[in-house]
């Protein structure tokens, strides 16, 4: 059975990785960066998303995996999600990374390139991603009815919506400052290819410990959370008056809603 997991998992995130690869691709046929108020628009749909994601398709099932294995439902999600976000504020302070448009990297001191660092940032935003995604499809496996596998599909069709422009986001900098287009393509791609490992990773860790799965599953919407509250919201709202920023992480959330309730 954990193979069909691991099966479900790989599709799952290897069409959100893909995602990642096509908006890095774009390298190919622009070269200047992406003006200012449209990355304010893509990263508040992120940040809508990966909210909308971290309830309906994490949390709440979660609590109803952890209510009918007979136990409470608190512990599970509330703990789970709690490790989750101080997962990622450990990576996010330990990891050297470069956030694009930034002038300071975050993270301990390193003498790494600029380009590794920015690819480093996008991928701290892709790996508790690759971790829904991955566990949705894993849980989709163990369900025979259609609407647990129409849901991972929503929440990956959701990812892939935003990942797109976040593989854009890496490559297209790049190549505004005179990198090769395909070093640019290479590093954009490369951020997206953290999902299907982590995915698959966190699918193994929860399929060898019977219980465990209401936990990595509010794990995995604890770090998502921290994303969404830590990097792309304050990003979002840059500026004086920013409209856009807040216009988008409520069409990404209502993206996101209507993709759970129409595919599942």
């Amino acid at each position: 059975m954990l193979q069909k997991e691991l099966f479900y998992a790989a599709m799952g995130t290897g069409a959100t990785c893909l995602a990642t690869v096509l908006g890095a691709a774009m390298a190919f046929f622009f070269k200047k960066d992406l003006s200012p108020a449209v990355q304010k628009v893509f990263l508040g749909f992120a940040a809508g998303v990966m909210i909308a994601a971290s309830v309906w398709s994490l949390l709440i099932p979660a609590m109803e995996m952890a209510q009918a294995q007979g136990g409470s439902a608190l512990l599970p999600a509330g703990g789970g999600f709690v490790m989750g976000g101080v997962f990622l504020m450990l990576l996010d302070s330990l990891l050297p990374h470069l956030h694009p448009g930034s002038r300071e990297p975050e993270g301990l001191h390193a003498n790494w390139k600029r380009t590794t660092m920015i690819v480093l940032a996008v991928t701290l935003h892709n790996i508790p991603e690759g971790m829904a995604v991955g566990l949705s499809f894993s849980v989709a496996a163990l369900d025979p009815s259609p609407g647990a596998l129409a849901g991972a599909a929503a929440l990956a069709i959701g990812m892939g919506l935003q990942n797109f422009p976040e593989g854009a986001a890496v490559s297209l900098p790049m190549r505004s400052q005179g990198v090769s287009r395909g070093k640019a393509f290479l590093c954009g791609a490369a951020s997206g290819v953290v999902e299907p490992i982590f995915g698959l990773l966190t699918v193994l860790a929860a399929g060898s410990i019977t219980g465990v799965m209401p936990w990595v599953l509010s794990f995995a919407a604890g770090a998502m959370i921290y994303v969404v509250v830590e990097e792309l919201i304050p990003e979002a709202q840059l500026g004086e008056h920013s409209h856009a920023g807040t216009v988008s992480v409520m069409t990404g959330f209502l993206v996101m809603m209507l993709l759970d309730v129409a595919l599942g």
